[in-house]
């Protein structure tokens, strides 16, 4: 008997008493491992997250979060072949498991890349700009994301036992929310083994994740309003889990992805020695048989124009024709086996009820066809492509989830559209044409019932990742039929883990507890010029208020030659003058931000190592010859930078005239030596 699976929990692996049930190899049949329904005290696993793994997370920056995501994905990365090697036993080819165990590491670096570029290197997160709430600018508000003091409680599906833990586990953790995974038990023992690896290296805190490699009873009874609960299975199961009393009354967020009845639209404009053809049954056959068609954003209706119906379907047969089936184990199969042999059941059950409206023109409803391995013992299935008659409903309403496809067909764009919104809204759909035209029609059409659409042309293909495949920078999730959640889509998924929060205070208090100045809060002038001071020595509020300066009609007219900005504002007087904005010559506002640059900063090397953008520069009055103007620069905002001896300084400046008008505001953005003189500065 072969080993039975493992939970861990509350900080220790736990293994049930009982033997289990047994799981066995996708495409041999034989046992892999043992599933036990009965796991450790759940209520006790969302303690240990609440109380240990929660607090640990929320004490680290999101820089600290995501340096350990990114140690996270070298460790995987380096241990991956161990995973490769049990992954052959779901079915899964070299190909499946590349975007199974590869795509889940890719999602754990691209998280650690956004966390560090996109976050602060705080704790909260600030949405939009400070409101004023008063005349006098005492009162203030600021939108800002703080994290949750719950847990996170993924429920996962079979067909992607380690990306689909990863790419829930990355944004739940960068939001600092302890993870709870329940993986399907048919694939269990892959991400037991992920998370195996995951325990052993140290690198997440305690508590961060722990695995429930059994049964779910009792889970939800557990949470409370700061849980929340991510799913992706069948609508079924969405179903029940929707109307559990702790969703329905309790305030758990339940986010789903459940069923979904992708579709591929072939523009009218194209024909069958165009590239968007080929591109199109590529696409089509790809999503077919990658994890032998198990993925939740495979493509199942095959939208085309009636003229082109035959040429599409004798196409997809050629295609198909050469794709080998078998066990991933030989080098020669493409595809490989369903995750067992009673989801080839449910598969084939499907295929029946759509038969009912349509018809298979390619493959073998009852066999596999040619098997490059046991065909008694393996879940093999031959590709099968079906072609509806018109107005059936079958296609719109049953998903068969394998390697399965049916042709729809259509007279007008309308006609198109309208068909893929009969699938209740989906995951993915996509079109391939070459005209403008007519992805405009298309993606409007869909969008509100997809929740992302692939434009396929020749000028993308090269660089496309296809239909299928859900990226960690765009959000993956959509409407209706689809669940309704969304995951995914770069810092959008870590904030859906945190709650927005209104904070109204006064301008002082708003920068002590956002960590960035707010205007009119206070100002310290020390008397050292803010330049001169390392990342060490600079607080939020250190200001220079500069002198003032005097800018000339000769300034304006050598800014003008010197940069061949003769623009008639600044060089024709009687032009300038009928302008209504400026009434006569006016400096250029590029001209007023060089000038005030000059005002403000120090020349001599220091610390401030560079300057590397401005941000939300205004110009707001008019700057006209004989005008005064003056700066205010205060330190708004101090990120240090993970790794190296200097960080990011942004900088609050505002440039006023001579009656105290603010001319120009905006943000300038420096790199400052952690130390100074730094290090390399003195070995000399």
């Amino acid at each position: 008997m072969s080993a039975l699976l493992e939970s861990y929990a509350a900080g220790r692996w736990f293994r049930d008493a009982g033997d289990g049930e047994p799981l066995l190899d996708a495409a041999t049949g034989e046992e892999v491992a043992r599933f036990s329904r009965r796991g450790p005290d759940v209520a006790a696993m969302v303690r240990h997250g609440r109380e240990v793994g929660g607090p640990a997370l929320r004490a680290l920056t999101f820089h600290e979060r995501a340096a350990l995501l990114k140690a996270l994905a070298k460790h995987l990365m380096a241990g991956k072949e161990e995973l490769y090697a049990l992954s052959v036993r779901t079915g899964a080819t070299a190909r499946d498991t590349a975007v199974d165990v590869d795509g889940g590491i890719g999602t754990l670096f691209s998280y650690a890349s956004k966390g560090v570029r996109e976050l602060p290197n705080h704790t909260v997160v600030l949405d939009g700009g400070v409101e004023r709430l008063g005349k006098g600018g005492t009162f203030v508000g600021q939108h800002l994301y703080a994290s949750r003091p719950g847990v996170a409680v993924q429920i996962n599906a079979f067909n992607f036992p380690v990306w689909g833990m990863l790419e829930k586990l990355a944004p739940a953790f960068l939001a600092g929310l302890p993870s709870i995974v329940k993986p399907a038990g048919q694939t269990a023992y892959l991400t037991e083994l992920a998370v195996r690896q995951i325990v052993e290296s140290q690198i997440l805190p305690e508590g961060a994740l722990q695995l429930l490699a059994a049964g779910p009873d009792g889970l939800l009874d557990a949470l409370t309003v700061q849980d929340s609960v991510a799913f992706t299975g069948s609508a079924r199961t969405a179903g029940i889990l929707r109307r559990h009393p702790n969703v329905l009354d309790g305030s758990v967020a339940l986010g789903v992805e459940a069923d979904s009845l992708n579709c591929s639209i072939l523009g009218p404009d194209v024909r069958p020695d165009d590239p968007e053809f080929e591109l199109f049954v590529k696409g089509v056959v790809t999503e077919m048989t990658v994890k032998a068609g198990q993925k939740c954003t495979a493509i199942r209706r095959v939208i085309v124009p009636e003229a082109m119906a035959d040429q599409v379907t004798e196409a997809l047969a050629a295609r198909l024709a050469k794709v080998t089936i078998g066990d991933p184990r030989n080098p020669d199969v493409r595809m490989g086996a369903l995750a067992s042999l009673d989801q080839r059941d449910e598969v084939r059950k499907a295929v029946e009820a759509l038969r009912a409206g349509a018809a298979v023109v390619v493959g073998d409803p009852a066999g596999a066809g040619p098997v490059m391995g046991d065909a008694e013992r393996g879940a093999f299935m031959t590709p099968l492509v079906l072609r509806a008659r018109p107005g059936t409903a079958e296609p719109h309403d049953v998903e068969a989830f394998g390697p399965v496809s049916t042709v729809l067909t259509y007279g007008g764009l309308e006609e198109a559209v309208a068909l893929a919104a009969r699938g209740k809204g989906s995951l993915a759909a996509s079109v391939a044409t070459g005209d403008p035209d007519v992805a405009r029609t298309v993606v409007l059409g869909l969008a509100p019932w997809h929740g992302r659409v692939l434009v396929l042309d020749r000028d993308d293909a090269k660089e496309s990742t296809g239909h299928g495949s859900p990226l960690p920078v765009l959000v993956h999730g959509g409407p209706g039929r689809a669940g309704g959640g969304e995951e995914l889509g770069g810092i959008r998924g870590v904030l859906h883990h945190m709650q927005r929060t209104a904070v109204q205070a006064s301008p002082d208090k708003l920068t002590a507890v956002t960590g960035q100045w707010t205007a009119g809060a206070a100002r310290t002038e020390s008397g050292v010029h803010p330049f001169r001071k390392s990342l060490a020595d600079l607080r939020i509020g250190d200001t220079i208020a500069s002198a003032p300066r005097t800018v000339t009609l000769e300034d304006i007219g050598h800014f003008a030659e010197f940069t061949g900005d003769t623009f008639y504002a600044h060089t024709d007087p009687e032009a300038a003058a009928r302008n209504p904005l400026f009434g006569g010559i006016v400096a250029h506002g590029y001209l007023v931000v060089s000038l005030a640059a000059g005002l403000f900063v120090d020349p001599a090397p220091g610390p401030v190592l560079a300057n590397f953008g401005v941000d939300a520069l205004r110009f707001l009055t008019p700057v006209k010859a004989g005008d005064t103007i003056e700066v205010a620069l205060t330190v708004k905002q101090i990120t240090p930078r993970a790794g190296a001896d200097y960080g990011e300084v942004r900088w609050d400046a505002v440039v006023s005239n001579q009656d105290g008008r603010p001319v120009a505001t905006y943000d300038v953005l420096t790199l400052v030596a952690k130390t100074w003189p730094a290090p390399s500065a003195t070995e000399d």
